[in-house]
């Protein structure tokens, strides 16, 4: 099953084959949970969420129409944050409450990585989103232009300028 293309495999999920969901699930939870810890900053929060985009993976897995399997998926992942939010009526930790536990709980040798999520929770939340999706979890261009609905060249001119904006702010907090 390893050799499958995601497309392959979930086309045959979508027909009725569950027990395949593993092999997807087994390459992409990570990615999945990263991405989700990053918006939200809350680990807690990510794992539940992450376990809930599974979930509507196999309740709507019909829906599915052989496009790219990473835009679709990454398409539930953020309408799920985003419903979570809006059920909460919050929209993410502040930069500061994050910077405070980041900072109680890491060592020196984590000390970057502090400033850089502190500098990412300084973003707005679309522009940390396509920053993390880009960077951290290397959803190609044309993916991330299936996912929010743009270009591959507009999404590249924009994730170009997201990263000088985050360079000026990681840069201020040294």
């Amino acid at each position: 099953m390893e050799t499958l293309s995601d497309e392959m495999i979930m086309q045959k999920v979508a027909e009725g084959n569950l027990d395949l969901l593993k092999v997807l699930f087994d390459r992409h939870h990570q990615y999945v949970y990263n991405f989700l810890y990053k918006m939200s900053g809350d680990s807690m929060l990510s794992e539940d969420l992450t376990q809930d985009v599974f979930y509507k993976l196999i309740k709507y897995r019909s829906s599915y129409k052989n496009g790219s399997f990473l835009s679709w998926l990454f398409t539930i992942a953020r309408n799920n944050l985003k419903t979570h939010f809006a059920r909460n009526h919050k929209n993410h930790l502040s930069a500061d409450v994050l910077d405070h536990e980041i900072i109680e709980n890491q060592n020196e040798a984590q000390e970057e990585y502090s400033h850089l999520q502190s500098a990412l929770n300084k973003l707005s939340d679309s522009d940390r989103e396509l920053i993390i999706l880009n960077r951290f979890d290397e959803v190609r261009y044309e993916e991330l232009a299936l996912i929010v609905g743009s270009t591959p060249g507009a999404v590249k001119t924009k994730v170009f300028r997201i990263l000088k904006k985050l360079k000026e702010i990681y840069l201020e907090n040294i």
